[in-house]
């Protein structure tokens, strides 16, 4: 990795990787969404401070899997974990699926460093016949070499084992003196989601959930009815109630008066 240009982590709490240029670029605009802004995850968001509040102190953390039905705050929860924890030293580095080829090469020029980093990985699933998850493998439970103590990883999913499951991998099981024995395919898919040690589940949104992640993006409105008819209007437009509904909602209302 170049280090004519590096990231100067003391003024930068986060950065993406940039594979034409083979190094990292820091984010000078990040997404202010903030903890308590996020609805209906109140469990998740529990699960994941515990497990980052270990990983800043020094205690043993896990890598951290959310997956689940899209649109329903994996990504943001992610987003406000940095602006919530990155004055106590949290970094982020975003590395998209396609390159994770590049992780080792990344994680080697991290050991050092007086910060604790999560490497976030966005939207991650491999088709069949991928082999970049191989790296990966490598960075969450290491090698020869133990991955590093400031490095974990977060990853958020629509699909639970990140890789497909298909009908044909069950039928290639057989049982051979009284013990299953199941088709590689399926011990592949399931343990690389097995190296995250914590997976949250997300699942998609009540009408009521849905309906608080408007009231927080609409504080000022005193009709309620009112804003919550046009909200359950535009979801049924969309065909899903989710947060990112909630948010596209706003963007498009957020200057209409609901009071008269």
């Amino acid at each position: 990795m170049p280090v004519d240009n590096p990231v100067d982590w003391s003024h930068t709490r986060a950065a993406v990787w940039r594979r034409h240029r083979q190094g990292l670029r820091a984010i000078a605009r990040l997404d202010p969404v903030q903890w308590h802004q996020l609805q209906g995850i109140e469990r998740q968001q529990a699960a994941l401070a515990t497990n980052t509040e270990r990983f800043l102190q020094g205690l043993p953390a896990n890598n951290a899997l959310l997956w689940g039905a899209r649109g329903t705050g994996k990504s943001s929860l992610i987003k406000a974990l940095l602006n919530r924890y990155g004055r106590d030293g949290l970094r982020v580095i975003e590395v998209d699926k396609d390159d994770l080829v590049d992780l080792p090469e990344i994680v080697d020029d991290l050991c050092e460093l007086p910060y604790r980093f999560v490497i976030y990985c966005d939207d991650l699933s491999f088709e069949a016949g991928e082999s970049a998850y191989k790296a990966l493998k490598s960075v969450l439970e290491g090698s020869l070499e133990l991955p590093p103590e400031n490095v974990r990883v977060y990853a958020t999913s629509n699909r639970r084992h990140l890789m497909p499951e298909f009908m044909a991998d069950n039928l290639k099981s057989e049982v051979r003196n009284g013990e299953l024995h199941p088709a590689e395919a399926i011990e592949e898919q399931v343990s690389l989601a097995d190296r995250f040690g914590l997976q949250l589940s997300f699942y998609p949104f009540g009408q009521e959930v849905y309906l608080q992640a408007v009231d927080a993006l609409f504080p000022e409105v005193v009709n309620r009815q009112a804003l919550h008819q046009e909200a359950i209007r535009f979801a049924l437009g969309r065909g899903v109630r989710n947060g990112r509904t909630a948010q596209q909602f706003y963007r498009q209302f957020s200057d209409r008066r609901f009071d008269d």
